[in-house]
């Protein structure tokens, strides 16, 4: 027979054990959650950048509605605009030599692929299929999935790079499409 101290002992060692495997299950749960986030966030910035950066008529305006989000970087200017918009200054990084627009989302994680893919169902959704070489300045880093140039018109190029780099939270996907200037007739 067990005195009651030893069985107060036993309730409090099984009452222990139970919330330790509450804990671990919880950061479990906590972590797996975390990881589905992250994903969703990759999801729909991909998309986002899909449906929305290869279109002529985007605004810095409309990027902050359409792109911006919990968890996703923006960074856009368009300093010539296709469309009667007012330019969009540079406001992120300096603007690459040679280039009036950039369109850019980056997210935490590796998500090279889904987001590679996103570009290529982006360009063949806006209708944008012929190539064109790829500037110099334009270089694959270690995490390059995807570096393309597309001809836009006669006189303008677009360059595609997706892939991933460091970031402020460890590694995180990238996905820009940047307009060069016209080429000269």
């Amino acid at each position: 027979m067990i005195g009651p101290s030893r069985k107060r002992s036993l309730i409090w060692a099984m009452l222990h054990v139970a919330g330790i495997v509450g804990l671990m299950a919880l950061a479990t749960t906590t972590r797996a959650q975390g990881q589905e986030d992250a994903g969703q966030v990759a999801e729909d910035a991909s998309e986002a950048f899909a449906l929305n950066c290869f279109s002529p008529f985007m605004t810095a305006a409309r990027a902050g509605e359409v792109l911006a989000g919990p968890g996703v970087r923006v960074d856009f200017y368009d300093l010539d605009p296709f469309s009667n918009a007012a330019p969009s200054p540079v406001t992120g990084r300096p603007a690459t030599t040679g280039t009036d627009r950039r369109c850019e989302v980056a997210f935490d994680g590796d998500y090279a692929d889904l987001a590679a893919s996103a570009a290529i169902a982006g360009l063949e959704t806006e209708g944008i299929r012929t190539e064109a070489p790829i500037p110099d300045r334009y270089q694959p880093n270690e995490g390059t999935a995807l570096l393309g140039a597309r001809q836009l018109n006669p006189r303008r190029i677009a360059v595609v790079h997706v892939g991933t780099r460091p970031g402020p939270n460890g590694i995180e996907t990238f996905m820009f499409v940047e307009r060069l200037m016209p080429i000269a007739p």
